[in-house]
């Protein structure tokens, strides 16, 4: 059934026409005045220190930090490339195992040219550069259709966390495209959306709204809402999975003194971690919350990277073999008499690529075998026997990996191996002065602006595991003793915007190389949802509401003069 097809405090950057550098033949090692370390130091030329900034070429969001290297890892990185770069496909290697349904078929849709998502009117899974995840939620207490209760803010569990929009032949989507309508409306704040010296922004924000009758599942979900989370970019992810959760728990309690964090990261009453901020990885470890807007993932190799590979496409590897689908759509398309009658007319030949769901041809056979293998959806012992039953051992399979584990690992790799560009004119005056500005405001609050990276205690899954214990020489490239300039505290914050992201909490998102987002992806939209056409509104929708956590910096730079909203506008391009 596999291959059966027929990231406030959310990024402020803006946007920016400059190239990665003014002079691309210049060496990585940063080009200064010694009159700008009276602001700049030398150190932050690399904001991802000497181990993670990139060279000076256009498409440096893809290019591999020097750590990549260091470890001899050139070519695996260039393979494991490959893997984000194509789309999954039915039977060309080592690409296929896309299916029975998926979120997109490749990542670049997410994230164009490896940046940040753009703004979108309407939800097409195959438009390159719509990196919206559907964000379907209760937004009140209740029970569902099955009489089993669920808690406000909760996903609906009628489709998967990240919702499918995309099905193989004969099943339908298990969220119809044509029932999701993207209206994009508009928000006046106190000031009217005009600045002191009469100049004047636009504040906007998307509406979305699902029609029960888009869902093919059983139950059909209730009571719900919808919100939209677009992709971030994927440059310096390592960097970030290097942090420790030692800093990040100093971090955390130097918050807590003067603001209060979301309950779910932090216990006030201990000055520790909450419980709930404590994921567990697939070899029983646990690690801290760090990745995505709702700090959902711990690390790198088992939640953004290896999550996504797999549950984006639902192509498995050794260490999943289970499918990223719900019982609820197993059931609806069970039922369905479309699916049934399909697999009949066109699932009798062995050859056929419905034939793992054709049974003995009875349609009764059929109901249970769909159902079966549609809800291969949890890694348990039952369900990986009937992958291995049904799937794994039949043709055109026949006992082999969809994803293998030396692909696994070569992708992990190249994801861990992204670098980030250098920073840019930084010895210009008006970058200068808009560096003073920003940490005047109070930016530098949620936005924090290093961090020092001592040891990478990398976490490395168990696919990855499996190809390294067979190859001793293999490793993955780290960052121990660098230190980074990401220009985030990874810490939630609220900004109460109107149609605000769910629960309202939303990680700081990493600043630096932003200013590269139009330059590199052809946009430059920003905050969770994308907004914000540029960093202006970006910052004005930081301070809409005066319960905003930001209100106050907000505020300061709604009194700047045009001149000094520029510099701040072009430190922010610049890092």
């Amino acid at each position: 059934m596999r291959n059966l097809s027929s990231y406030l405090l959310m990024g402020i950057a803006a946007l920016s026409a400059a190239s990665c550098t003014d002079n691309t033949d210049t060496p990585i090692g940063p080009s200064y005045h010694k009159d700008s370390l009276a602001v700049f130091s030398q150190a932050e030329w690399l904001p991802g220190g000497e181990k993670g900034t990139t060279s000076n070429e256009q498409g440096c969001y893809s290019n591999p930090a020097p750590a990549v290297e260091l470890a001899g890892l050139d070519l695996t990185f260039k393979n494991g490339e490959n893997f984000f770069e194509h789309n999954a496909n039915l039977f060309t290697r080592p690409f296929w195992g896309l299916g029975p349904a998926w979120v997109r078929t490749g990542c670049e849709f997410c994230h164009p040219s490896y940046g940040h998502g753009k703004r979108q009117t309407e939800y097409r899974a195959n438009k390159m550069g719509n990196g919206y995840l559907l964000v379907i939620y209760h937004p009140t207490a209740g029970v569902d259709g099955n009489g089993k209760p669920y808690a406000a803010n909760s996903y609906i569990t009628e489709v998967t966390g990240m919702p499918q929009t995309q099905a193989m032949h004969p099943f339908k989507a298990p969220v119809d495209e044509k029932g999701i309508t993207i209206t994009w409306k508009n928000a006046t704040d106190e000031h009217g959306n005009k600045f002191p010296d009469g100049e004047t922004y636009e504040l906007s924000y998307p509406d979305v709204q699902i029609a029960q009758s888009a869902f093919n599942t059983k139950p059909l979900p209730t009571n719900y809402e919808v919100r939209l989370e677009s992709t971030i970019g994927m440059y310096g992810t390592g960097l970030i999975d290097a942090i420790s959760q030692d800093s990040m728990r100093v971090q955390y309690q130097r918050e807590a003194r003067f603001a209060k964090l979301n309950p779910g990261m932090w216990d006030h009453a201990t000055n520790d971690w909450a419980t709930t901020a404590w994921y567990k990885l697939a070899d029983g470890q646990k690690r801290i919350k760090k990745f995505t807007y709702g700090m959902t993932r711990a690390t790198l190799l088992d939640g953004p990277g290896g999550n996504a590979i797999w549950n984006i496409t639902n192509v498995t590897r050794s260490d999943r073999h289970y499918l990223y689908t719900t019982a609820a759509w197993a059931k609806a398309m069970s039922e369905d008499a479309d699916v049934i009658e399909s697999i009949k007319k066109e699932g009798g030949s062995f050859s056929s690529l419905l034939h793992p769901y054709y049974g003995d041809g009875s349609t009764d056979s059929i109901k249970t075998l769909v159902n079966k293998l549609l809800g291969l959806n949890r890694n348990t012992p039952e369900m990986r026997a009937d992958y291995e039953k049904y799937i794994v051992n039949a043709a055109p399979w026949n006992g082999r990996e969809e994803m293998t584990d030396e692909d696994f690992y070569a992708f992990g790799v190249w994801h861990r191996g992204l670098g980030v560009p250098k920073a840019r004119n930084l010895d210009n005056p008006e970058v200068q002065r808009g560096k003073k500005l920003f940490y005047q405001m109070g930016c530098t609050n949620c936005h924090r602006p290093s961090w020092t990276i001592k040891k990478d205690n990398i976490w490395i899954d168990n696919a990855s595991k499996a190809y390294m214990a067979k190859n001793p020489n293999a490793k993955f490239p780290t960052y121990d003793d660098t230190v980074i300039w990401p220009y985030t505290d990874l810490v939630q914050h609220k900004l109460h915007m109107v149609n605000d992201i769910r629960a309202g909490w939303c990680r700081t998102t990493p600043l630096w190389g932003r200013g590269l987002s139009t330059q590199e992806t052809g946009e430059g939209s920003r905050l969770h949802d994308c907004r914000a056409k540029n960093v202006i509104e970006a910052i004005m929708w930081h301070g809409y509401s005066k319960e905003s956590d930001a209100y106050a910096a907000a505020q300061k730079f709604y009194r700047l003069s045009k001149s000094d909203r520029e510099a701040v506008v072009a430190f922010i391009n610049a890092i």
